[in-house]
Order: structure tokens, then sequence, then C-alpha cells
């Protein structure tokens, strides 16, 4: 399988994803889009993982390079490869499938508690997940999905935490793949968004999570381990 990812800054990274792809002996490739890559074709991958990111997806007049990602995005889609969107990537995901992004009631920064809905027993990926699980979480916005997709998990502070769409897209607006390394760094340059509020934590209460960190990483593996098994059987 190749793997290729979308960047938006350099300290989103794909972390443990990367892990993933070379413990199975995978190839992985990068787009920087905040140095202005090239983006690659279609047929140069199978795999399509859109990061995060601290942009909006409105933010196109200083990072006009987002035009060019939503299109490569809802192409991507269109020729029904396999695509992971997280925070960010879900978010863009979401809009170019018809829809909005907004601000979010409450912003979530930490580890806070996801359950999954009962719709998520209608996916074919999302529905082998754990019932309820505790990811690391940072984002000020959500989204509404169109009618057509409906919220596979949802938190109290976030009633849109993940979906699916036509069985090869999945939108994550949390993170799986973090490290306890991703986490500093996202509190060295996003640590002014660490406002008081009911669902944002403070440095020592994300950073050495050992467990918390086991236990998305594993839920991160069973994800793309059936991503996988999708793309073999399709061949």
């Amino acid at each position: 399988m190749r793997v290729h990812y979308l960047q938006h800054v350099p300290f989103e990274t794909p972390e443990k994803m990367a892990d993933w792809v070379q413990d199975n002996g995978f190839t992985l490739s990068g787009t920087l889009l905040y140095e202005h890559n090239q983006i690659p074709l279609q047929s140069e991958f199978d795999l399509l993982i859109v990061l995060g990111g601290p942009m909006s997806v409105h933010d196109e007049v200083d990072f006009p390079w987002l035009i060019q990602e939503k299109t490569f995005i809802k192409e991507t889609i269109a020729q029904k490869k396999l695509v992971l969107g997280i925070c960010l990537g879900a978010q863009l995901i979401a809009e170019v499938l018809g829809g909005k992004v907004y601000k979010n009631s409450y912003t979530e920064i930490g580890w806070f508690a996801v359950k999954m809905t009962a719709e998520a027993q209608d996916t074919k990926f999302l529905r082998n997940l754990p019932q309820e699980y505790t990811p690391f979480h940072w984002h000020g916005e959500t989204f509404q999905l169109p009618d057509t997709i409906k919220s596979a998990a949802q938190s109290f502070g976030c009633g849109n935490q993940a979906f699916e769409y036509q069985g090869h897209v999945v939108g994550l607006q949390f993170h799986l793949e973090s490290s306890n390394a991703s986490i500093e760094r996202l509190i060295n340059h996003c640590g002014d968004e660490m406002t008081a509020g009911e669902y944002i934590q403070q440095a020592p209460q994300m950073l050495d999570q050992t467990s918390l960190l086991r236990q998305s990483n594993a839920i991160l593996v069973k994800l793309l381990d059936a991503m996988l098994e999708s793309y073999r059987l399709s061949k």
C-alpha cells in the first residue's frame, strides 16, 4: 500500500500513522502544503491522510493553497480512494462533501471521552471501534454534516466527532495518532489557545498520559488495519 499525507504546519505530522506504515513495510510520502510542495496524482497513492492544523478551512486568503487542497480532496474522494482526515482534515472533508464548518460552542483541548453513536453500527470501519474511549483533542471549530452523512461519534463538548462516507472516507475530529512529543509541540506552538474553559486542560493534565496514548494508538491501528483489509479485498 502507498500512503500519502497532506501536512499543513511543521509541528503536526503523521506521528503513529507513520509507525503503522513502517511496521507494515508500506511506502509513505507527503506534501508539505506550507512549503508549496506539488500535490501528487491520485494514481500515485492508495490511502490519503489529511492531517490537522491550527488554521480554519475558511482561511483561504491567508493560506491560498487551501483552495487547491480542497479540490484535490474532492477529486480523490470521487475516485473512490481511501481517505482519512484528522481534525482540520476531517473538517476539510466535511466541507467538500457539502457540510459546513463553524466555531464550536466549546474549545476542546486535552483528553476527553468520545462515545460512538447508534449510526456508527452502519459504517464499514468505525463500527469496530470501542463504544467509548478517551482520545486527545485540540480544536475550536466543528462541522455540520450533510443530511446523507450521519455523525458516528460525539463528546460532551462536541456533537460531531467522527463520520464515514460511502465506505472509503473517514473523518475524525480527534487525534488517535498522538504521541507525547506531538502533544508537546502543540502546547509549544498553540499554547495561547489554552485559556480557561470547561473542556480545556492544561499541560500537566495532557502530558505523560501513557495509558491513554497506548489506548488511542491501538484504536488507530485497528482502524488503519480495517482500511487496509478493505484495500486488499478491492484488488
